[in-house]
């Protein structure tokens, strides 16, 4: 374990975030602030049934009406291809592939598909004709319920594929762990249920689409999570070269994953902009998020593990089922792999098989969010590993501690194929144990039982793969006032990147942070770019950023031994200047940038190939009480141990990982995306979607205990969705051991909300007269 002491603005440093105050003063520039001179506006006609098939529609008055420009459905887009699928797992056997169509043809498969597209003067005009378009719908039969959409009579999304199996993954040895449970000792099984959520950022998805027609070119400014992975995505659905699209993405107000995403409203605006010589703008209402963005989650799994007398874990068995929505969005065939790849979190696990089964639905596509797969994995693991305990009668800590996958293991190849660095699992679960005070814990469920309420403990020691295989390059640049400017390809959507990247330049060319200028979002200034996800800003970009710093570093002391007539050796950078050592002769950046030659003289690239994914892991340890009368939750302690390698900004990291935990709280107590029989969205606004507020979670203990990663140059190891994948297993297994202690409840689906918990105690209640409540 390795602690760092902190510099005063470079790595380690504890330091404000220098974005905040035009955020906080309300100078922030998001994309419905870029309002171009003759702005028409954009509004999209939905489906309001799951699945109809519907004759071209009638346009006539829609189009004559007040202000409209233009009226588009399926035939007016018919040079444009589908919004495209870009990422899947190894399929066993076919891939049967449906992406998105821009406006679809003849059939809408679920509720918020789009059948047409309105471009007017004002909203209000766009919308009223849109209200004119005649469309006669003939109902189809509906696909919903995870559960039952492989069944035989279960109707078809896509008939033509003759069933709704997308695709199937598979790993390990179905043989081997059949045989392994056929020899155990003991098993523990659990059916669950990892709920479909809405990712609900504060900002909805907006674009404004300009075009040049002497330049052949468009320039779309929208929220993204990459520019440039946002200019591929749009450009293959236009079926243009990207060369002609400059994507720009200005301040951007979460993005949580479905903002990586493009969407069909985007090469609708582009077209429709080139069309009518006119920028042409589309902002999402919040309902229409609720209808139209990828959401998340939406697994139900068959878990079961196999045992030794002792309580070791002799293999592991998944079936999964992975609702996909009624298309596969960008990257949604991808994420159930990412997961798949985790199934063994922590464990010295050497015998697992894994089955996965996407399946299509009438509903909303799934997609990426927050994790991506590994809240799902670490969910199903830490729990199977809870009820592990039970059924060998051994405390959750302790059957933790005799699986784990030693130090002395390490590098440890899982059975999926990861492969994990460095870390000290037992380590982290015994620290958060101690400042959690675990052992004072029966005293403080005495207390509560003595109130009338329930109190319970769980705990998660998670690990999940981040900062995949790659690189993000940096280029840096002396400007002409002295300042530095640093452009990058990955996009900040709240996390801080600004702070964090000005830190490894500040470190290196002894600057203030406030003389440091970050570029990102702007296809135009950065030839290449990753984007954000999959927490590989920091991993990924630091490095990079650190290596251009110090190839700049060196061309301004070259420069300044030319200038001040001294060895580049005797040299240091500091307060925007260049100085001879142990003298007062000195040079300012200014002046150095003024002598250069040309720009190439004051411009640095640097570029860090990562091979491997780094394995950020910990332990969180989450209290609670239940009030038996109403079924509602209490957070009341929650401890956090993380292993982040290395900590970059720890007030940064701080920051990032209470978001995903209050994420977690939201979907373990609150949150669930409810379509019924028919395929209505019946959670389709706040009105009926539960998004956590600031009571629902509670003051957290986070710290670290760092290893380092010997897979990045830096020893960082990522951290941007850590806290939704401890989160999610530790507050689930302490609202199930409030209900085991006092009603024998071993299991219960997510979300854990009120009337859910209320009527698990009847049941129990019921089953077990006069003996438990």
């Amino acid at each position: 374990m390795t602690d760092l002491a902190p510099p005063k603005f470079g790595m380690g440093a504890r330091v404000r975030r220098v974005e905040d105050e035009a955020l906080i003063r309300g100078e922030g520039r998001y994309t419905t602030d870029v309002k171009p001179a003759g702005t028409l506006v954009a509004f999209v006609l939905r489906s309001p049934l799951a699945h109809a098939r519907f004759d071209p529609p009638r346009l006539e008055a829609a189009r004559k009406a007040e202000g409209v420009k233009l009226v588009w459905t399926a035939a007016d887009v018919a040079d444009m291809a589908a919004m495209p699928c870009l990422g899947s797992g190894p399929a066993k056997g076919e891939m049967r592939k449906a992406e998105v169509p821009v406006l679809c043809e003849g059939v809408v498969r679920h509720v918020g598909d789009a059948v047409a597209f309105v471009v007017a003067d004002t909203i209000e005009n766009a919308r009223a004709a849109a209200e004119l378009i005649e469309i006669d719908y003939e109902p189809l039969p509906v696909a919903v319920g995870t559960d039952r959409l492989l069944e035989a009579d279960t109707p078809l999304v896509w008939p033509e594929h003759g069933t709704n199996l997308a695709f199937e993954y598979e790993v390990g040895d179905a043989a081997a762990t059949d045989d392994a449970f056929a020899k155990a000792d003991k098993v523990a099984r659990l059916s669950l249920v990892n709920n479909r959520l809405v990712c609900n950022y504060i900002e909805p998805r907006a674009i404004v689409a300009e075009y040049d027609p002497g330049q052949e070119r468009w320039t779309l400014t929208v929220g993204s999570q990459g520019v440039h992975g946002m200019r591929k995505a749009v450009a293959k659905a236009m079926q243009v070269d990207p060369s002609r699209l400059r994507v720009v993405t200005p301040e951007v107000g979460g993005g949580f994953g479905p903002k990586i995403f493009a969407y069909r409203e985007y090469p609708l605006a582009a077209k429709a902009a080139a069309v009518l010589g006119q920028p042409v703008r589309w902002v999402c209402d919040r309902n229409e998020h609720f209808q139209s963005d990828a959401q998340g989650r939406d697994n139900i799994a068959e878990a079961a593990m196999a045992l030794d007398q002792d309580g070791r874990i002799l293999a592991m068995k998944v079936d999964l089922t992975a609702n996909m929505g009624a298309y596969l969005s960008q990257f949604g065939p991808y994420i159930p792999w990412v997961g798949v790849s985790m199934t063994t979190g922590l464990y010295d696990i050497d015998i697992a098989h894994v089955s996965v089964k996407g399946v299509y639905s009438n509903t909303v596509p799934v997609d990426a969010y927050r994790g991506a797969g590994r809240p799902e994995a670490a969910f199903l693991l830490e729990r199977l590993i809870d009820e592990a305990a039970r059924v060998v009668g051994l405390a959750p800590d302790e059957i933790r501690r005799r699986n784990f996958i030693r130090p002395e293991q390490l590098p440890y190849e899982t059975v999926t194929g990861r492969l994990y660095d460095t870390g000290e699992f037992a380590g982290h679960l015994d620290r958060a144990l101690e400042v959690s005070d675990h052992a004072g814990f029966e005293t403080r469920a005495a207390e509560s039982k003595a109130r009338g309420r329930l109190r319970g403990i769980g705990m998660a020691s998670y690990v999940e793969a981040c900062a995949f295989a790659g690189s993000e390059p940096a280029k840096i640049v002396l400007e002409d006032d002295g300042h530095v400017a640093l452009f990058i390809g990955t996009q900040a959507t709240g996390q801080g990147h600004r702070t964090a990247y000005a830190q490894f330049v500040a470190e290196r060319l002894g600057l203030d942070l406030d003389q440091i200028r970050v570029h990102q979002g702007d296809t135009d200034a950065l030839e290449t770019g990753g984007g954000t996800g999959g927490s590989r800003s920091i991993p990924l970009g630091g490095p990079s950023v650190r290596i251009a710093s110090d190839n700049l570093a060196e061309k301004l002391k070259d420069l300044a031994a030319d200038a001040l007539e001294a060895a580049a050796g005797d040299i240091e950078l500091a307060a925007g200047e260049a100085r001879i050592v142990g003298t007062d002769r000195a040079i300012s950046f200014a002046d150095l940038a003024a002598r250069a030659g040309d720009r190439a003289e004051v411009t640095a690239i640097g570029e860090f190939k990562q091979a491997e994914a780094t394995y950020p892991n910990g332990t969180h340890v989450c209290e609670l009480e239940i009030d038996p009368e109403t079924g509602s939750t209490r957070i009341e302690r929650y401890t956090i141990v993380d292993d982040f390698g290395v900590s970059v900004n720890p007030l940064l990291l701080e920051g990032q990982v209470h978001g995903g935990v209050a994420q977690s709280i939201g979907q373990v107590l609150l949150e669930n995306t409810v379509y019924d029989e028919d395929g209505q969205l019946l959670t389709a606004s706040f009105s009926d979607y539960a998004m956590p507020r600031a009571w629902d979670t509670v003051s957290f203990h986070f710290e670290t205990r760092n290893v380092p990663s010997t897979h990045n140059a830096l020893g960082i190891k990522g951290a941007g969705e850590a806290g939704t994948i401890g989160a999610t297993p530790a507050v689930m297994n302490a609202v199930v051991d409030a209900l085991y202690r006092e009603y024998g409840i071993r299991h219960l689906d997510l979300p854990a909300t009120p009337l859910r918990v209320w009527n698990a105690i009847q049941a129990a209640k019921a089953a077990l007269p006069g003996q438990r409540g």
